[in-house]
């Protein structure tokens, strides 16, 4: 049975990114088999985990799905690696506006203890009570040791491990403050690996950080057995028999336990890249166009003729053609950009969107929809945009509602079998 721990912190900026890649990528030089997940609903993070671990990450997201749906997605993804690593979201105990959905409601669904990382920067005895605090907040989340990070000087480490000696948490290592051990800068923390000039770098240099500065042999019998699921993960019906789906540096956004649902229950799934002018297999019956980077693609899009000319036969032909977020961009009349420059989408839904005006819109929603959507009528899911749509005539695809419980406006819009809107679904509750 494979062992699992989840990576943790006191707040978002302490270094839970860096310690667990570095930790993925040196447990990896060490020939070990490794299941990378990130908790909450990040499209972007699970990329970076699954560079460094040499395997795919799944998101595990407690506000999303229920408790055994994670469960069962964790036992999945656990089988036949040696190690689980989740890595957290913003602080241990920071949840949604509703306050569920904290890294440590993730951590004590799935019965995993808990690495600490601090940064240690600006701080000195007073590391033990923030420790301590964190760790006896909760009787459910098990804090099974301490990584300290940025750490100034070896004077500085010596205060620290004397003070954290009170609170009879092991400690594991401490991490030198280096100017080479801070993750590369993303343009809005929404770029890949391969878009960021020394990642690689970055990466061994993480890696080489954890293997010298952290006891490896000590982390290992911390980690708890990953649960046994009752069954397999719930999964929303796939779209059609036959999907295609968009997929390319422009339509990234991809949950994998989704794809893995689909295939599960006999869907055939095709891929096709809008970027490369590609259309959509002629035979499917359903497209989906999934959340990416259209607005910095727009000119390319805007004369992939046979892209265009391909979603308007699969429309013709009755296939159900679903957009979410950058999907739904494409699937409007025309995308501005940040210039305020105007690209020609697909046309199939009279919708205008624009970027040249960005407002940040972030946050999960309950979705209701009376569609065609082969979906439950009630869905959970979030929206992370910079871009906005005008409104149209048409009826919205969702009605929505934050985590509160307070209504949002309507959101996106559905012709016929065609449907969109800036939420990316993520499950039923």
């Amino acid at each position: 049975m494979a062992k699992g721990l989840v990576v943790a912190a006191p707040r978002s900026g302490s270094g839970k990114t860096l310690i667990t890649l570095g930790l993925l990528a040196a447990l990896r030089k060490r020939g070990l088999v490794l299941a990378p997940a990130k908790t909450g609903p990040d499209y972007i993070d699970p990329v970076f985990l699954g560079r460094a671990a040499g395997r795919e990450a799944i998101n595990l997201d407690p506000w999303a799905m229920p408790p055994g749906q994670l469960q069962a997605l964790a036992a999945q993804h656990a089988t036949g690696a040696d190690l689980l690593i989740v890595e957290g979201v913003m602080g241990l105990f920071d949840a949604a506006a509703d306050g569920q959905g904290s890294t440590g409601d993730l951590a004590e669904t799935l019965d995993l203890p808990v690495v600490f990382v601090v940064d240690a920067d600006r701080h000195s005895q007073s590391v033990a009570p923030l420790v301590a605090g964190f760790a006896h907040w909760r009787p459910g989340v098990r804090i099974a040791g301490v990584i300290l990070n940025r750490v100034a000087s070896a004077r500085h480490e010596r205060m620290l491990v004397s003070a954290l000696r009170s609170t009879g948490i092991p400690l594991l290592g401490a991490i030198p403050r280096r100017a080479e051990l801070v993750v590369p800068e993303r343009h809005l923390g929404l770029v890949l690996p391969d878009e960021i000039d020394g990642f690689a770098p970055f990466l061994n240099a993480a890696a080489e950080a954890i293997g010298d500065f952290i006891d490896l042999d000590a982390l290992f019998p911390l980690a708890a057995p990953v649960p046994a699921a009752a069954g397999l993960p719930a999964h929303l019906p796939p779209l059609g028999q036959r999907m295609a789906i968009a997929q390319d540096a422009a339509f990234a956004f991809l949950y994998p336990h989704l794809l893995d649902g689909w295939r599960t229950a006999g869907a055939e799934l095709s891929f096709f890249s809008p970027l490369a002018n590609q259309a959509p297999a002629r035979d499917v019956d359903a497209v989906f166009l999934p959340g990416g980077y259209p607005e910095l693609h727009g000119a390319a899009l805007s004369t992939a003729n046979a892209f265009h000319a391909g979603l308007a036969a699969a429309r013709d032909s009755g296939a159900l053609i679903y957009g979410e977020c950058g999907g739904f961009m494409a699937l409007g009349e025309a995308l501005v950009d940040k210039r305020g420059v105007s690209h020609a989408m697909s046309g199939l839904l009279p919708v205008v969107t624009r970027i040249d005006r960005p407002k940040r819109v972030l946050g999960y929603r309950r979705l209701l929809h009376e569609s065609a959507l082969p979906w439950p009528a009630g869905l959970n899911g979030h929206e992370f945009h910079y871009s906005s749509a005008r409104q149209t005539g048409l009826s919205p695809l969702f009605e929505a509602l934050d985590a509160e419980g307070i209504r949002q406006l309507p959101m996106g819009a559905q012709l016929g079998r065609v449907m969109g809107s800036y939420a990316h679904v993520i499950s039923a509750p």
